[in-house]
């Protein structure tokens, strides 16, 4: 134990990293974002440049080049009150202000969440959502596309005094009627500190978003701060819906308390529900280390006091030690400010802070990537194919028309009647084929059907409904069962469907090729699976949620009913995602036939004009061969520009191969 806390003290000496190696790891994370939405606006002008141009497609490349650009990385804040998570962000990220930036003081300090963020389209300001829109049945993301319900304050950057004064307003709470909060989703414990006669003391506002024009936070970096256990408890979006979407989660403690019973009620129906397919974003700061500092012992004996409870954090949360981070925010952000490296190192935020570079960027990059490739790889290995296809047929053609030089008319006449026979077999070919097409485009339609949005949209409307005309927990939970087993038989017929378009697609694949001599390609399998098991977890959260000591004691209609329309806010994502991919996979798995087809014909009455040049000695074949060589060379460098757009959409993330 004391080695072991020896290493410990002598690793936080040597993290000198801090927060302007997050900040460069943060622009080397832009930039290579950048490099990808370059490579697919490559790919989308090379696209329209090709005949059969298909706005949907441009819309969605378009779409997904500026989610690239606008791309955000978030870091929630969660824990109990009076953990200290406010100064842990006025330490980590806006030290460098020399003050706080947030408001923090002892006791209850922010009383709802808080996003900080920064949007150029939107003038420094903070924006507040009254806590009477819980009456509402609109989500929080539904409410934020519409800024007539937000109270908006102006952040004056110019006065570092009236930018705090504006920021305190997130601390404001009132008491209202124990009927009255009853109604907003707040029904505290009988020993509730903001439980008093017949009145309760509710947060004013419901969300507040700062939009502040920091140097991190422009290069897309987001920032959540949320309350203790009652409102995490009576906001199931956040658990459900924001936290999930979260690519760290850093739990604050106090490291003199250690890991309370609220606590862990917090880490496990909350953090634990939130980032169940993501553990690794869990992170654990074990805050307030100073309050152990005691100068009438030694350095050796405090460090390991803070390793026992490091320990005994890690044994609470069953996590691994390596992610539990011994800090003091308060001393960290002190040292900062008077640029002592000596406190700094002795907080621990080095360590938090290097933790937070190193994997949470590369891991939120690898994100991306699979996204990426996920959705538009498929289409531009399509593409790339279909102009190697062209490529290869254009250097046989060259071949043959060396060969042919110096024939006897003989060759040349048998060779044509061969290869006219041999066009009246392929056009007969391509007319059955047609009848296929027709077919196949049935079944894509088909497949299509069960994925549409609108389709989705009134199932969420009739769930929607049932729920509303419910007024049992058990008819909400019927309405939610049976939303979830329409979506789930959906895809299932989607899988099916994919399938036989699939098989429908190798037949001909195989017949083209083996009649015809066309390239053997196996096309790309398309596979519900993924989003099937994203549903399964989601009913899973759902019901651990739904079942979760916090809501048994505390259930009301308005949380279960504001917990089930969350569910199906992010059903609906997940459901727009497997829609977009399949649109992007009988894309990806028709185009390469089609064009091949289309160019083979095109191939055989070239290949006959060409014998007809020889036959008749044809002064133009030497500008023939000029024009396929020019076309050859066309073609090899848009197959290099392919390559490229391939190998930029794979590209490894910036450190990720150190990292992993």
């Amino acid at each position: 134990m004391e080695r072991r806390a020896r290493g410990q003290l002598k690793t936080m000496q040597n993290a000198a990293i801090a927060i302007n190696d997050f900040s460069q790891r943060l622009d080397d994370y832009g930039q290579w974002r950048a490099r990808l939405a370059d490579a697919i606006a490559t790919y989308q002008e090379w696209e329209q440049g090709q005949s059969g141009d298909d706005s949907k497609d441009e819309l969605q490349l378009y779409e997904l080049i500026e989610s690239l650009r606008s791309d955000k990385l978030v870091v929630a804040l969660v824990g109990e009150f009076s953990r200290g998570k406010t100064e842990l962000i006025n330490a980590i990220f806006f030290s460098d202000y020399r003050r706080r930036l947030l408001p923090s003081t002892p006791g209850r300090t922010t009383m709802c969440p808080t996003e900080i963020l920064y949007d150029p389209q939107l003038e420094p300001c903070m924006r507040l959502l009254p806590i009477e829109s819980r009456k509402s049945p609109q989500t929080i993301a539904e409410l934020r596309k519409s800024p007539i319900n937000w109270t908006t304050l102006p952040l004056k950057l110019e006065s570092e005094d009236q930018m705090a004064e504006t920021l305190e307003e997130i601390l404001q709470s009132k008491r209202v009627t124990l009927e009255q909060g009853r109604e907003l989703g707040f029904v505290p414990a009988l020993d509730e500190e903001t439980h008093m006669g017949n009145e309760i003391q509710i947060p004013v506002w419901r969300h507040a978003i700062i939009n502040y024009p920091h140097h991190l936070l422009k290069q897309g970096l987001v920032i959540l701060d949320t309350p203790g256990l009652n409102a995490l408890g009576s906001e199931p979006e956040l658990t459900l819906s924001t936290l999930p979407r979260a690519h760290a989660v850093i739990f604050v403690l106090a490291a003199d308390t250690g890991v309370t019973r609220t606590d862990l009620e917090v880490w496990k129906n909350h953090v634990c529900v939130a980032t169940r397919e993501h553990v690794k974003t869990r992170i654990a700061a074990l805050n307030k280390i100073d309050t152990l500092w005691d100068e009438l012992k030694s350095e050796d004996s405090i460090a390991q006091f803070i390793e026992r409870q490091a320990e005994e954090t890690r044994r609470l949360l069953n996590i691994e030690r390596e992610m539990v981070f011994p800090v003091s925010a308060q001393k960290g952000l002190l040292g900062k400010i008077r640029s002592d490296n000596k406190l700094v190192r002795r907080s621990g935020l080095p360590q938090l802070e290097n933790k937070l570079s190193q994997d949470i960027i590369v891991c939120k990059q690898r994100l991306i990537r699979d996204k990426i490739v996920n959705e538009i790889g498929s289409v531009v290995e399509a593409s790339r194919d279909v102009v190697l296809s062209k490529r290869d047929a254009k250097r046989r053609e060259l071949a043959e028309i060396a060969s042919l030089r110096g024939k006897s008319g003989d060759v040349i006449d048998d060779m044509t009647h061969k290869l006219r026979k041999h066009k009246t077999i392929y056009a007969k070919e391509v007319q059955s084929f047609q009848v296929t097409r027709r077919v196949l485009a049935d079944q894509v339609k088909s497949m299509l059907h069960y994925l549409s949005m609108g389709r989705f949209d009134q199932m969420v409307t009739d769930t929607r409904s049932v729920m509303q005309n419910s007024w049992t927990t058990q008819g909400l939970r019927r309405g939610i069962s049976s939303f979830f087993l329409s979506t789930a038989r959906n895809l299932g017929k989607v899988e099916s469907q994919s399938r036989k378009i699939c098989e429908l697609v190798e037949e001909i694949y195989d017949r083209f090729h083996t009649e015809h001599g066309l390239p053997r390609m196996q096309p790309v399998r398309f596979s519900v699976e993924p989003y099937l098991r994203q549903f399964a977890n989601l009913r899973r959260e759902a019901e651990e949620f739904r079942n979760s000591p916090a809501l048994v004691m505390t259930e009301q209609h308005f949380v279960v009913k504001k917990f089930f329309i969350t569910m199906v806010s992010r059903a609906r994502n997940i459901f727009h995602d497997c829609n977009n991919a399949a649109r992007n996979w009988t894309k990806a798995v028709l185009t390469p036939i089609y064009s091949q087809i289309q160019e083979h014909k095109i191939m055989i009455d070239r290949r006959l004009e060409n014998l007809q040049k020889i036959r008749s000695n044809h002064a133009s074949l030497g500008e023939r061969v000029e024009s396929i060589e020019r076309e050859l060379r066309e073609l090899e460098e848009k197959s290099e520009v392919m390559e490229n757009i391939l190998n930029s959409l794979r590209e490894a993330a910036p450190g990720e191969v150190s990292t992993g």
